[in-house]
Parts: C-alpha cells; structure tokens; sequence
C-alpha cells in the first residue's frame, strides 16, 4: 500500500533540486502535491515529472503569493495533511559587505517565508498532519561568508520547535531536516567551474565522512519517513542528513 495515498502535500520550491525529489518521491506514494517555484518553466517542466501535481507559480517571500496557493486548495476542495517548507537560498557575504537587500533577501526566503507558509496553511491543515521544515548543517557552522544565510536556517530550526509545541493540541507534527551538501543546481551554480560541476561535487564529498555530498533522493527518503505514521512519535526533533559531515 501507498504511504501517503489519499493524502495532500504541500511542497513549496518543488522545481528543482531537493522539492523536486521530494514531491516526486510523495506522488509516488500517492499523494496529490502541490508545489511552487519562481519560474514557469521550470514549474511546468516539474510538474510533467511529478505526476500527480499542481503547480502555482509564487515566491513563498510574497505572503499574496502564498494566499495564491491555499486559495488554489480550496478551490479544488482539497484540504492538507502534509506542507514541506523546503523554498530558501543563500548567498556568499562578508560581514562586511552585506547590504540591507541581501539581508532581507536571505530572511524573506528562508524565514518569513517558511513562518507565512506554515501559518497560512493552518485553516486548511487536518488534525494529525506534518510539517517539514529544512534548516541546514550551515546553521551549526562558523563558515565564512555564510553568516546570514547561517542565522536564517538557525532560525528555521528554532521555529520548529515553537511551533512543535503550539501545535501539539492538534496532533500536528512538525520536525526539521539539515541537510549537509547536496547535488542540486543550485550547489553546481557555486562551482568554481560551472563546467565541471561534478568534479566540485567530488571535491566537497572527500570531506564527507560517507564520501559523498547527498543525492536529492536522499533527503526525500527522510522527508517521506517525517510525513507518515512511521515517525508517529516524532515532533520537535531535528534530522541531520549530512553523512556525518556535521557529526564525526
């Protein structure tokens, strides 16, 4: 039997990379998802990939746009049961070159981004559902020129926790992932040598204790795991998915 058959998914930055997975992954298991992205396109392209999809073009940023979203669930008389809060991006800064825009950029995505699409989709959330928030092993780390982005995921991670207290009465579950590096376009966007992506992705898994930066697929196997019965008595935790690059 399907894991999530019958049920509805939010998955907000569903275009590419880790979204894309992971809506892949819940449609596999019989949800119907419904997911975001910035771009068109990509959206389009997304959604032929998923299958049983929706995709509403937004910019989880745009507190409209979100309304956008869950008008789009009512609309098709569908209520939620699970909403992966997975849209953000970073940035390399300095101290001191950050500007107010790159700030506000960074915490708009990650941030209030995350909080407004949580909060908004409470009238539509069945009592029982789970939330999935990702943070980031960067949020535990010193690392240079990724303070912002850093403070951002720190905050994911501890709005997680509020909320997994806040929505205990109604049996909603709320958990977060931190991933370690993962083969995205967006981390192949950062190469060195956009080229040769691969071999940046090498280069970043031979500090990994696994040996490896994870695959998509790797976070969404966890993201599945937080969306069902079989992490019933989960909420408030944190889920490193890191190969150990964060623990060893």
């Amino acid at each position: 039997m399907q894991k999530l058959s019958g049920k509805t998914a939010v998955v907000t930055g569903g275009s590419s990379g880790i979204g894309l997975a992971i809506a892949r992954r819940f449609a596999a298991e019989g949800a119907h998802v419904y997911v975001t992205g910035r771009r068109k396109a990509e959206l389009d392209e997304a959604v032929e990939l998923i299958g049983t999809a929706t995709g509403v073009q937004a910019d989880v940023s745009d507190p409209l746009a979100l309304d956008t979203l869950y008008a789009r669930i009512t609309a098709d008389g569908r209520r939620v049961d699970v909403v992966v809060a997975n849209a953000g991006g970073g940035g390399l800064s300095r101290l001191e070159d950050a500007t107010p825009e790159y700030v506000d950029g960074i915490f708009g995505t990650n941030v209030a981004g995350t909080l407004f699409t949580v909060q908004k989709a409470l009238p539509l959330f069945n009592d029982g559902g789970s939330v999935i928030l990702m943070s980031s092993i960067g949020a535990e780390r010193g690392s240079e020129y990724l303070g912002v982005y850093a403070a951002a995921k720190a905050a994911v991670r501890s709005l997680g926790r509020t909320w997994a207290n806040e929505l205990k009465t109604r049996g909603i579950r709320v958990n977060t992932i931190s991933p370690g590096g993962v083969a995205t376009p967006a981390l192949a966007a950062a190469a060195p040598d956009p080229a040769d992506a691969e071999g940046f992705f090498t280069t970043l898994g031979a500090g990994v204790p696994l040996g490896r930066i994870a695959q998509p697929d790797d976070i969404a196997s966890v993201a599945l795991f937080l969306a069902t019965p079989e992490s019933g008595y989960m909420t408030g935790s944190n889920l490193y998915v890191d190969g150990g690059a964060a623990q060893i």
